[in-house]
């Protein structure tokens, strides 16, 4: 097993703290080089089960901010080495109250209509992840709901159709759930949780022109 590290109380209090600086300051020092270990590993086990496809790690920065400090922070397995909002990507991040583990489609990927589409035509995949696997439609907001099929029909279609469309499915770990004590057994949940989402990750893939 991998030399785990794991998320603390201590890292989701960071979100308590006031002002920009000092709580991107406590981010850059304890939360991101964990982010960089955790991605790390995960982009090596995701790329044997994607055929060895390279997964770079982007760690979110906030560099735009100027005032508000950020509600939450994470970072992004996948895309290109310049960046990954163009592409699906797995996100790994933090708010106050919890961990996300997401296959996100967000800010207008390339080919959105595209695979939104497909997942119109074939929810298939989506609707028999496990029961404790959540969809969001807004990646600014902490509010989830779970797969319904109009609803998840619906969502799909508002993607597909407006500019501020986006979709996110994945887990959520409250932060003052025991996995966290347990290091082996939060990397296994957070990548078998990444499994489950390759199929969806492949599908939306085939919707790009080859």
């Amino acid at each position: 097993m991998k030399n785990v590290v794991v998320f603390t109380q201590e890292d989701f209090d960071i979100f308590a703290i006031e002002g920009l600086d000092s709580r991107m300051n406590e981010i850059r020092k304890k939360i991101q080089p964990k982010f960089k270990k955790i991605g790390t590993d995960i982009s090596k086990d995701l790329s044997l089960l994607l055929g060895d496809e390279t997964l770079p790690v982007h760690i979110a920065q906030h560099l735009r901010r100027t005032k508000n400090p950020p509600q939450d922070t994470w970072c992004a397995i996948g895309g290109d080495k310049r960046g990954y909002k163009k592409y699906p990507h797995f996100q790994l991040g933090l708010y106050h109250s919890h961990l996300f583990i997401w296959l996100a489609f967000i800010d207008n990927p390339q080919f959105e209509k595209e695979m939104a589409q497909s997942f119109i035509d074939n929810k298939t995949v989506i609707q028999s992840l496990p029961s404790d696997f959540v969809v969001s439609y807004d990646h600014t907001k902490e509010n989830v709901q779970s797969i319904d099929e109009s609803e998840l029909r619906k969502n799909l279609i508002r993607w597909r159709d407006s500019k501020k469309g986006e979709f996110l499915v994945g887990r959520r770990l409250s932060a003052a759930n025991p996995i966290f004590k347990d290091s082996e057994a939060f990397y296994t949940f957070v990548l078998e949780t990444y499994k489950s989402l390759v199929p969806i990750y492949k599908q939306a893939f085939q919707a790009y022109p080859n």
